[in-house]
């Protein structure tokens, strides 16, 4: 089991190295996991969304930065956003509010995935047409994405790669922040092998996780609603241990479907969005009508939670609840 150790702070930003099991002297990929206020509100209430949601992700990323301290020069910093899901992140104007740069470089490129079939656990890229990269003469990669299969991640960053080894880039760093699961690791340590390999020179591989390592779901994993290949969930993860506690906010939060749902349309196309979260709270609602109780999904969803904490909750007007909220997203009060 991986462990967490404090790693650095800034303003209410707090930083967790994930250690690993077997420490190794050779370089590699430096693993965080970092919490805020803003990246809790965003996992643990989905009525968190439009600009309200990418307002409180910049500004939490702008926090962690500070925490981070990479030690990259302005003239070498390079926003790349992955579309759409980069977009979310802000890094752009976080790293201008961090540390008060203006002249760093953003460059965009277009890479989404589809299933092979509808019942698949196959997935391949489409619609990666659009480019539009620059790079100075040493470059150091600001990336942020939602990480679930990898698919959009594994081949965006060997794209990104292979047109800074066409234009004889020297990359120096990368710095990554994901809500996203295991995956997000695998692929920094193929990347960061192909960076040492291909660039003299290169520094450091820093993987920052927002709140928790999530789970991606598989066809066998227990539990009564699940998005295989896209949701990403509380179930086995290694999470801070503020993200840990926050769950006791709400009887609602460590029974969410995802930490993050759909994190396109949740910041870009709202009516999508909220359909999939009332979706998830009506079947929630039909199983409590057939006699699950919250103690009972909480045990499925969360197990190390203590369920007393929350009293006695009514999983039938809790699931009530959460779907006029999420009306109310689309007709505020």
């Amino acid at each position: 089991m991986n462990t967490l150790s404090p790693a650095g702070q800034a303003g209410t930003a707090r930083l967790y190295r994930i250690e690993p099991e077997a420490p190794s002297a050779a370089p590699g990929v430096e693993a965080y996991i970092a919490t805020t206020p803003g990246t809790r509100a965003i996992c643990n209430d989905p009525a968190v969304a439009g600009v309200r949601y990418t307002r409180l992700l910049r500004e939490a990323c702008t926090e962690i930065l500070r925490a981070l301290a990479p030690d990259v020069p302005e003239s070498d910093a390079v926003v790349v956003n992955i579309l759409r899901g980069g977009l979310n992140f802000g890094l752009r104007d976080a790293l201008a509010d961090a540390f008060g740069w203006n002249a760093h470089t953003t460059c965009f490129m277009s890479a989404q995935r589809a299933r092979d079939a509808p019942d698949s656990e196959a997935w391949h890229i489409t619609e990666n047409s659009y480019r539009k990269v620059y790079f100075p003469k040493a470059a150091s990669f600001f990336v942020g994405d939602v990480v679930a299969t990898g698919t959009s991640l594994r081949y965006g960053l060997q794209e990104l790669l292979n047109s800074a080894a066409e234009q004889h880039v020297a990359v120096r760093n990368l710095v990554f922040f994901t809500y996203g699961g295991p995956k997000a690791h695998e692929i920094l340590r193929e990347i960061d092998a192909d960076c040492r390999a291909r660039f003299p020179g290169y520094g450091r591989t820093i993987l920052v996780y927002l709140e928790g390592r999530f789970v991606v779901p598989a066809p066998d994993t227990p539990l009564h609603v699940r998005l295989t290949g896209t949701d990403l969930i509380r179930l086995g993860a290694l999470m801070a241990p503020e993200f840990v506690e926050s769950q006791y906010e709400s009887p609602s939060y460590p029974i969410e479907r995802c930490t993050i749902y759909d994190a396109g349309s949740r910041a870009f196309w709202l009516y999508e969005y909220v359909a999939d979260v009332i979706g998830y709270w009506r079947q929630n609602l039909q199983f409590a009508n057939h006699g699950m109780t919250f103690s009972e999904l909480l045990a499925e969803r969360f197990p190390e939670l203590d369920a007393a904490r929350f009293g006695d909750v009514d999983l039938r007007a809790l699931a009530r609840d959460r779907i006029a909220a999420m009306e109310r997203v689309l007709r505020p009060e």
